[in-house]
């Protein structure tokens, strides 16, 4: 699709949100688990009533056009039906992580001068909430923490009617301010108005095919661009069902009652599901079952039946590269994952693989309406119809950040080989310099060293010493070992046999001198990690840069720490 015709068939997500209350109005759009078993769903008119109804209590509390409102809880279907009805009363949504810290949360209020909040389910809402101005007027959804002077989904469906009349946004106005997850720094905000979102929904439900007979399982952050664009978006516009996970305990059985049809995860999930069945049934006895003829086959569906994958025709991978061996891994087992790429600043939407032609080390070639170029420093550029219209108050950055011609430049290293793939080869702004003056990347090194399902996560680092070394989590299995002999020995020579064959492909200038496992698991409530589980290299690098000369020149290929 080219973007005059894009542009020709573009409607705003609420025109597109009506449409399918129009055409399909008994259909189930939401499915919600709570507590205890009980199951919720909504059909499409039954979510625009609640929108609606919800957008009037905004309008009479004094919403004015352009006004930005926090959306701030676990994913759940008043996550949703709150972005819609901040819409229908011509708010801005300003969505925040389910996990961030109390000043990062306080600053992200300031900063977007937003004048409500939505707030739901959160994990940890008693270290949050300082971050929440107590002048702030909160709406809570059912599953909320009780907050002081707030009020209640529930009782404002009770109290307020429908909106007398649906308003249909500017294509061109604010839609809503997506805060990046920082990591390096305080958060930017990313602005995208009601076209580049719509231009992201159709482009998304065309790429797969998506339609009203698929279904998905939301679980990742909503307020990542990444789940609003192919599961928030793109339901919009598809008209498919939409599951909810209730927590991490039930997400086993969340899944199995989705049996989605669209997938998507990042490669830390992919390799939970992994480490999971390996648990179970053991590496060498599971590649023994598959060897065997038509017992193989069987095992296979039974293992992605038990995964709750034997019906997913599209299973996607974003956020960080995945493994070889991992893409090569679920592909044994009859699963194809696709990896796809993109950025905040163009709403999730730049590369990815078509079924049937994934190819491992790339992120495939530009989706339809998508230009990609290598600059003459090596930094990819991409231009879009679903690019942001810039960052909020940051008018510098954005000119730092948007060519002259509307490409973004989005710090990424990569190139294109000759059938127009993307490799994507590390950060601009990642690479190190070692004492001997040679540049590393890291992010290729990273991602072959997660080759080895002893590691979980991965930061190469070595500024200034003579050779990289590698700082990593084992999985949890593994670090549950270790504190054995006999276990600690063996994890140690499996590593150093797999650092061994590493260094054997790597330039002189980029081989390890070391593996260093530290006990810290690195997650977002401690900082070490972004809200979508990519690492933060500036903490890591805080935290053990002291030790880092002693750990080069210590001589041990793998030290536990």
């Amino acid at each position: 699709m080219t973007p005059s015709e894009l542009e020709a068939q573009v409607i705003s997500p609420l025109a597109a949100f009506y449409q399918q209350v129009e055409q399909q109005p008994d259909r189930v759009a939401y499915i919600q688990p709570y507590a205890g078993g009980v199951i919720k769903q909504w059909r499409w008119a039954e979510v625009a009533d609640e929108a609606e109804r919800v957008a009037s209590h905004l309008l009479a509390q004094g919403l004015q056009r352009g006004d930005r409102v926090i959306l701030f809880s676990k994913n759940c279907a008043h996550w949703i039906m709150a972005d819609l009805a901040i819409w229908m009363a011509g708010g801005v949504t300003v969505p925040l992580y389910p996990n961030l810290a109390a000043e990062t949360i306080r600053q992200i209020i300031e900063h977007s001068g937003a004048n409500y909040a939505f707030v739901g389910k959160l994990d940890n809402f008693e270290a949050m909430a300082p971050g929440l101005p107590e002048t702030l007027p909160i709406i809570r959804f059912p599953d909320a923490p009780e907050i002081t002077d707030s009020s209640d989904w529930e009782t404002i469906l009770t109290s307020s009617e429908p909106l007398a009349e649906r308003t249909e946004p500017d294509m061109d106005e604010l839609a809503t301010i997506v805060y990046t997850s920082g990591t390096t720094g305080m958060p930017k905000g990313v602005m995208h108005s009601f076209r580049t979102v719509g231009n992201t929904g159709i482009l998304s439900g065309l790429l797969y095919d998506a339609n009203a007979n698929d279904r998905c399982l939301s679980y990742l952050p909503l307020a990542h661009v990444a789940e609003r664009a192919a599961l928030e978006t793109a339901q919009l516009y598809s008209g498919f069902t939409v599951y909810f996970a209730y927590s991490l305990d039930t997400f086993a059985e969340d899944l199995q009652r989705a049996r989605p049809t669209l997938f998507f995860a990042v490669p830390r999930i992919w390799m939970k599901f992994q480490q999971g069945v390996l648990a179970k049934v053991g590496e060498s006895k599971l590649s023994f079952l598959k060897r065997l003829p038509i017992l193989g086959n069987i095992i296979r569906r039974k293992l992605l039946e038990g995964l709750g994958l034997d019906q997913t025709r599209v299973a996607l991978s974003g956020a960080s590269p995945l493994s070889i061996s991992l893409i090569e891994w679920y592909r044994d087992l009859g699963l194809e994952i696709q990896e796809g790429y993109g950025m905040t600043e163009n709403f999730a939407y730049s590369h990815s693989t078509p079924v049937g032609e994934s190819v491992p080390g790339t992120v495939g070639r530009a989706n339809p309406a998508v230009e990609c170029v290598i600059s003459d420093i090596g930094e990819v550029l991409v231009r879009s119809p679903t690019t942001m219209v810039g960052y909020y108050k940051a008018p510098e950055i954005t000119a730092e950040t948007l060519t002259e011609d509307g490409f973004l430049r989005t710090g990424d290293q990569g190139r294109i080989d000759q059938d127009g793939r993307l490799h994507i080869t590390g950060r601009v702004k990642e690479l190190f310099k070692t004492s001997k003056g040679k540049y590393v990347a890291p992010a290729p090194i990273e991602n072959r060293l997660l080759a080895n399902s002893l590691i979980e996560q991965v930061c190469v680092t070595g500024a200034n010493l003579p050779q990289p070394i590698a700082v990593l989590n084992l999985n949890d299995v593994a670090q549950s070992e270790i504190a054995s002999a006999d276990s600690v020995k063996a994890i140690a020579n499996e590593l150093a046999a797999h650092l061994d064959t590493l260094n054997q492909t790597l330039d002189p200038h980029e081989r390890l001198s070391c593996l260093i496992a530290v006990p810290e698991r690195w997650t977002p409530e401690n900082g070490f990690t972004t809200p979508t589980l990519k690492i933060k290299r500036n903490v890591i690098d805080e935290t053990y840069a002291e030790h880092y000369e002693a750990w080069s020149t210590q001589g041990a290929k793998v030290i536990f720490k």
